[in-house]
């Protein structure tokens, strides 16, 4: 078994931002790397229990500082924060955290913003040009009524071909979208997971697993019942902004370039869209990319290639 060298740098800050405490991790194996940033997506979804994960698969440390942010209301937070999210308050949010970790450094920083949080990302990026270098983007949430159509449509298909009946009962029990109801949006969250639409290859039971032994380990059973309470929650507030969603329609005006990544296993982003991309919402020196043998979580199925990504960019 390989013994991973312990990191130079490896501290939790606890920030005020705009009225909520909100916590990052500082990751690096040496100082005086370049800043890098991770928006976890969901919307809820905790990150400090997946900080492992991340470097076990990716191994950002060694080439960054890397910052692991808890969004309001995620993991261990109060219900207050979590009661008080919506689209334009993270937006602002993470503004704030990105102004903080440029003057704490000095320098410019990478952004790597996930699903929802590459929406987020983008967002906020618009209007903090002059503090980043670059973004990478996986699988963002850009036009959501097309794309829960698109899914929708994968999931009836999947169940005329399957010879598995269980598949069939719960796809037939799912309405069609918009899904402003918090128990649907997770019944088809969970159908995409054992389709392996999400995480290519691992289906809802081992992804639950996983979420389950990380959290209890990373926030101790309170924290942890408090932080999956907490997700229903996010999620619960932000599904209209959700399905009101529209890049296309209203494009932020990103300056810096944009590394956009999907997987080609993800049924949750139209091929449609992803042509669209360049002309809508990439900059100069921008790309798009999509993985073979991927779902939603890129940079889970294909590490390698996504670290490759951002250590370009």
């Amino acid at each position: 078994m390989t013994t991973r060298a312990p990191l130079a740098i490896d501290k939790t800050v606890t920030l005020d931002i705009n009225g909520s405490r909100q916590r990052i991790r500082l990751c690096a194996a040496r100082a005086g790397l370049p800043p890098l940033l991770i928006v976890q997506g969901g919307p809820g979804l905790p990150l400090l229990h997946e900080v492992a994960k991340f470097q076990r698969l990716l191994n950002l440390e060694s080439d960054f500082l890397v910052g692991y942010w808890e969004q309001r209301g995620c993991g261990n937070a109060s219900q207050n924060d979590a009661e008080s999210i919506s689209l334009p308050q993270q937006v602002d949010d993470l503004r704030t955290v990105l102004r903080w970790l440029h003057a704490e450094t000095g320098r410019r920083v990478l952004m790597l913003g996930i699903s929802w949080g590459a929406t987020v990302t983008l967002q906020a990026v618009e209007h903090e040009p002059d503090r980043v270098t670059s973004v990478v983007a996986v699988s963002p949430d850009l036009q959501t009524a097309d794309n829960d159509a698109a899914a929708h449509a994968c999931l009836q298909e999947q169940a005329r071909r399957t010879d598995r009946r269980w598949i069939r009962r719960r796809v037939m029990k799912l309405g069609r979208p918009p899904y402003l109801d918090l128990a649907e949006f997770q019944h088809r969250t969970r159908l995409l997971m054992d389709l392996g639409t999400i995480e290519h290859k691992h289906s809802f039971s081992g992804m639950l697993r996983e979420l389950l032994f990380d959290v209890i380990r990373t926030y101790g059973v309170v924290g942890g019942v408090r932080a999956l309470r907490n997700m229903n929650t996010v999620q619960r507030r932000l599904l209209p902004e959700m399905a009101a969603l529209d890049f296309f329609a209203h494009p932020p005006r990103v300056t810096v370039p944009v590394h956009y990544v999907f997987g080609e296993q993800d049924a949750l982003t139209l091929v449609s869209a992803v042509t669209k991309l360049p002309a809508a919402i990439a900059p100069p020196n921008s790309t798009v990319l999509r993985v073979p043998d991927a779902g939603h979580m890129v940079h889970f199925d294909q590490p390698q290639i996504v670290r490759s990504i951002v250590a370009k960019a």
